[in-house]
C-alpha cells in the first residue's frame, strides 16, 4: 500500500509504523498549514506527565502550504526543547547514546518548518535503521509527483494522525515497551518517536 503522510515534528510512533511498512511513502509538502497538529508538534514523557512540544511558526497566510511555513525563533523554543528531552530521558538507556544525533537540531537555526521535518526524519530513519525515502521535495525545490489517494492504492493518512483527533486505525494497536516515568504514571502510548528511540534504541524498529 502507498501512504500519503503530513510531515511531522519528531512525529509519533503511529507515524512512523507508516513509514515503514508502507510499500511507498509521499510527505505532502503543499498541503495547507494546520496548528496543534503533529506538524510542528511532538508528546514526550516528562516526570510531571506527558509534554508538548511545539515549535512557533511565522503566521503563516489563510490555506498556507507547508513548505512555505517558516520557523519563529519565538521563546528561546530550540533551548527549552532540548532541555526538556535531556530532562525527561536523561536517564533512559539510549540517551547517551543518541544524543549527538539529536543535538544539533536544537543548535542550527532553519528557516523552514518541512525542511527541519524532513531532516529530523532522516536521522531518525538512519537510527532506527528504515529504509530510506527517496529525495523528498525542499521549500526550495519542485515538488515530487503524488500519488493519487483516489486511485485506490494510496491511503491518505493527512488528516487521520492527529493528537486531538486520532482516527480508528486496526493497523495500530499499541503495546507497552519500557518507560522511563512507566512506574509512575503507566505506559503512555503513542508518542514521539524520541520516546520509542531513546527507550528502546535499536530494538524499536521491531516494535514498528
Amino acid at each position: 500500500m502507498n501512504v500519503l503522510l503530513s510531515t511531522t515534528y519528531f512525529g509519533p510512533v503511529q507515524w512512523y509504523q507508516k513509514l515503514y511498512r508502507a510499500d511507498a511513502v509521499v510527505i505532502d509538502p503543499d498541503e495547507t498549514f494546520l496548528k496543534q497538529t503533529y506538524r510542528n508538534r511532538c508528546y514526550i514523557a516528562a516526570a510531571n506527565g506527558v509534554q508538548a512540544l511545539t515549535v512557533p511558526v511565522e503566521q503563516p497566510g489563510n490555506r498556507c502550504p507547508v513548505r512555505d511555513v517558516r520557523i519563529s525563533d519565538h521563546g528561546d523554543w530550540r533551548r527549552v526543547h532540548w532541555n526538556a528531552i535531556a530532562s525527561a530521558y536523561g536517564e533512559s538507556p539510549f540517551f547517551e547514546y543518541y544524543q549527538d544525533d539529536l543535538r544539533p537540531f536544537f543548535e542550527r537555526r532553519w528557516q523552514f518548518l518541512y525542511d527541519f521535518n524532513e531532516a529530523i526524519r532522516q536521522t531518525v530513519s538512519t537510527l532506527l535503521d528504515l529504509q530510506p525515502l527517496p529525495p523528498s521535495p525542499s521549500a526550495s525545490s519542485p515538488c515530487l509527483s503524488m500519488p493519487s489517494p483516489c486511485d485506490g492504492s494510496t491511503l491518505d493518512l493527512r488528516s487521520a494522525i492527529n493528537p486531538k483527533h486520532p482516527a480508528a486505525d486496526a493497523d495500530f494497536q499499541p503495546r507497552p515497551y519500557y518507560q522511563v516515568y512507566a512506574s509512575r504514571y503507566g505506559f503512555q502510548p503513542n508518542l514521539s518517536i524520541l520516546d520509542l528511540l531513546l527507550n528502546m534504541g535499536p530494538e524499536g524498529i521491531f516494535y514498528l
